[in-house]
């Protein structure tokens, strides 16, 4: 062994234990940083071949590891926009500058002056838009994304589409004659329950819509829905205006009361411009002996109103709350998976880009796939462990030491052999 070699080793060990401590320093000054994955460093022994029976020293190369893949503990919070992902998965974000979208686990969103969602790195929230109906995954990239943007000025209406209405018809009820029944439109009817649904058109406007259910045979029912407003006056029938918008027929079990055929619901199309059709869910009505007795009555839709906040689910919806207590979804939150997240190459503002070791970038909804689902109102905290970092300053300080040690001895004996000739 040459006293170069050993000194070289020593500095080779030095140098491998100040990364580590590096590390450490790190990992403690960003213990509260939220979203932060640990560093670590790795060590592997660098072995120089020996010839003729003499040993040459080698030395110490390192490697830094950060532990993306290791959830922190969920602090939960007040604020409705703070995220974090219970599982495996990335937030996909972008610099509010532009530049490629990036990865993160740090999910303290907040509404910038446009109202873009913005971490406290300054990176806004991509998620897709519900602007050209329900969003889909983008299989092979990242195209489609847009800010996830939420408006506190603008007036939205939104159009009733889909309701539903669960009713008791009374088993005992009369039958009435085809030319009697309410779909018939004559100057009077006879009807066995009449009910009537708030809905709204495309600009808010209220449409109260008539319900009547007509016992036309043993076990067999017709639905028959007008638009109120366009009832004779100080009476309903006949309609005029658009006439019959929605019109079914329900068959009954005898043996249980329930809906023995579909279809289970009604289509009331309302003429424009511009058109309008509303689902109504009837599958749940009975015809049991009791009354008319009305279960549930709801239909979507809203007057116009402004956005009062926003409620994020745990599949990633982002829904609009109005004024009025409305929800609306508006955008789509996917979550972004690599194959080995540990990989990954770590950037500042606790951001990650995937790499060749990492492979490429895998989008999905959240609780598919394996990927974890969205909890609001919280936040991943850093899987810093304090403890375990103080212990590794204080064997990374006995080792530099150690090191310095072996380096000073090398020192010292190549003094004394360069003073031999003296």
């Amino acid at each position: 062994m040459s006293l170069y070699g050993m000194m070289r080793t020593g500095v080779s060990g030095m140098n491998a234990q100040a990364n580590r401590l590096s590390t450490v320093a790190d990992n403690i000054a960003n213990s509260n940083t939220t979203g932060y994955k640990r560093a670590s460093t790795e060590f592997s022994s660098l072995v120089i071949p020996t010839v003729s029976g003499n040993y040459t020293s080698g030395g110490v190369t390192t490697t830094i590891r950060n532990a993306i893949s290791q959830q922190g503990d969920l602090k939960y919070t007040t604020s409705g926009s703070d995220l974090a992902i219970n599982g495996s998965g990335f937030f996909v974000v972008q610099s509010t500058g532009g530049g490629a979208p990036v990865l993160t686990r740090a999910g303290s969103f907040v509404p910038d002056a446009q109202g873009r969602l913005v971490n406290a790195a300054g990176f806004q929230l991509m998620g897709y838009s519900y602007d050209n109906g329900d969003p889909s995954v983008v299989a092979n990239g990242l195209g489609g994304l847009v800010p996830v943007t939420i408006s506190q000025t603008d007036l939205v209406a939104i159009a009733s589409s889909k309701g539903v209405f669960t009713a008791n018809l009374p088993a005992n009820a009369d039958i009435v004659a085809a030319a009697d029944l309410p779909s018939a439109n004559g100057t009077t009817a006879t009807y066995s329950a009449k009910s009537s649904l708030v809905t709204y058109d495309s600009l808010g406007g209220e449409q109260l819509l008539d319900v009547y259910y007509t016992k036309t045979g043993d076990n067999t029912w017709e639905v028959a829905i007008y638009k109120q407003s366009d009832a004779s006056p100080n009476t309903s029938f006949p309609y005029g205006g658009d006439g019959l918008i929605g019109t079914q027929t329900l068959t009954f079990d005898p043996s249980n009361g329930k809906l023995a055929t579909t279809p289970l619901s009604v289509t009331a199309t309302i003429p424009g411009p511009p058109s309008q059709s509303i689902d109504i869910d009837l599958s749940k009505m009975t015809q049991l002996d009791k009354s008319y007795t009305i279960v549930d009555a709801k239909v979507d839709g809203a007057a116009p109103a402004g956005i009062k906040g926003v409620q994020i689910a745990a599949d990633g919806i982002v829904y609009a709350q109005y004024e009025n207590g409305a929800l609306k979804p508006i955008f789509r939150i996917p979550i972004a998976d690599v194959p080995s997240p540990d990989l990954m190459q770590v950037q500042s503002g606790n951001v990650f880009v995937p790499t060749g070791d990492s492979g490429a970038v895998q989008l999905g909804f959240p609780n598919e796939g394996g990927r974890g689902k969205i909890v609001a109102g919280a936040l991943e905290n850093s899987n810093v462990d304090i403890a375990q970092e103080l212990t590794d300053m204080i064997e990374s300080q006995r080792s530099y030491t150690a090191n310095s040690k072996v380096f000073q001895t090398g020192s010292d004996l190549m003094d004394i052999l360069v003073n031999l000739k003296r």
